[in-house]
């Protein structure tokens, strides 16, 4: 799997989450991996939400151009995710799915 990112993204998001990107594909590892199609945020491409496990939980957005997955953002995962992703039967999956499995 190849990954790109623009530098001046990866910059904002270290400035506005504290995650740099170099981290956020190690989710794509995880084994337990969610994720979903991101409906709302673009009409120009499909992204999607990934959350998987490095030092924490992250919530990552990416999507696909060609054969290179493009991170957008990334940043630790809400509680509520957090509950979505270890299983918690009591939340809502809202079109979450594991991947890896």
């Amino acid at each position: 799997m190849k990954f790109a990112w623009l530098p001046e993204k990866e910059r904002d998001n270290i400035a506005k989450h504290g995650i740099t990107f170099s981290d956020a594909i190690e989710v794509f590892r995880d084994p337990f991996r969610m994720e979903r199609h991101d409906d709302d945020s673009s009409n120009e491409e499909d992204r999607w939400q990934t959350m998987g496990y490095f030092n924490n939980v992250l919530f990552v957005v990416y999507t696909e151009r060609q054969d290179v997955t493009w991170i957008i953002s990334a940043r630790v995962a809400e509680p509520f995710e957090r509950r979505i992703y270890n299983g918690d039967s009591g939340s809502n999956l809202r079109g979450w799915e594991r991947v890896n499995l």
